[in-house]
């Protein structure tokens, strides 16, 4: 029941998609995580102890952070808008059922990544070394991908036609991605000692995999574009073959071959 309830939350929040495609899976998802993190302050108010309060109130941080700058940047940036327009389809005209799967989909993925702390809710699991590593490893992936964002933006600020390599992109090509990753790997290492029979495992295994699969699928969308536009950059070149695409000091440099990372 209460996984139901954090779906239903997602399902309500990211139901800003059906106004605008993209949405289900850039502002819809980093406020259905926020709104998750608010739902289980209040179910289990009663129970919650230090280290599961903290880990639901990361939910609202990283939820509000992702979803503020996602909704900024399409306020405000005409040139991004006017990019994504030949690169995203926009929805209209897509069948309502398909596009009610794909709602309902990402409202999935969402429960499921958050539900590691839910599960620990659930079963009385309190505070221990767990959520303790599990809270610094989301707190660094917090961190690194807010600051990537406002490297990259500060970096296009300066010079818009050219590719970023500068901060955190020196070590990574896609930092705000490895930070989300990092994000999500301390959620699911937050509640790995407490998850209880198959269906707790099968649905955090469920989330964090989806999430790696998405962020790879993103990486190579990144690429594509990045590859189109730079691609006859001798610099650019340069920065691709010695610059690992999500991981740093992970030798994997491309995955725009890997059509199965449809994202």
């Amino acid at each position: 029941m209460s996984f139901l309830i954090l779906l239903s939350a997602a399902l309500v929040v990211s139901s800003i998609g059906f106004k605008k495609y993209v949405w289900f899976i850039s502002i819809g998802y980093g406020f259905s995580v926020a709104a998750i993190g608010i739902v289980l302050i209040i179910m289990f108010r009663e129970s919650i102890t230090a280290g599961t309060l903290i880990a639901c109130l990361l939910f609202i941080i990283y939820g509000c952070r992702l979803g503020g700058y996602l909704m900024l940047r399409e306020i405000k940036s005409t040139a991004y808008n006017e990019k994504m327009k030949k690169e995203i389809k926009s929805g209209k005209g897509m069948n309502p059922l398909i596009k009610c799967c794909i709602w309902i989909s990402a409202a999935l993925l969402y429960a499921c990544e958050t539900s590691p702390v839910l599960f620990r809710l659930e079963n009385n699991s309190g505070t221990d070394i767990f959520v303790i590593i599990g809270a610094v490893i989301s707190v660094t992936g917090v961190i690194i991908e807010s600051l990537a964002d406002y490297q990259k933006n500060a970096a296009k600020q300066k010079n818009p036609g050219r590719f970023v390599d500068t901060g955190l992109y020196k070590i990574v090509r896609c930092p705000n991605y490895f930070g989300e990753l990092l994000f999500w790997t301390g959620v699911f290492v937050g509640g790995i000692n407490i998850y209880s029979g198959v269906l707790q495992w099968s649905a955090s295994v469920l989330g964090y995999v989806g999430i790696i699969y998405v962020m790879f699928g993103g990486a190579r969308r990144l690429e594509i574009r990045q590859n189109k536009t730079y691609g006859s950059d001798p610099e650019y070149q340069k920065y691709l073959k010695k610059t690992p695409i999500m991981i740093p000091l992970v030798p994997i440099y491309s995955v725009e071959k890997h059509k199965w990372l449809v994202a």
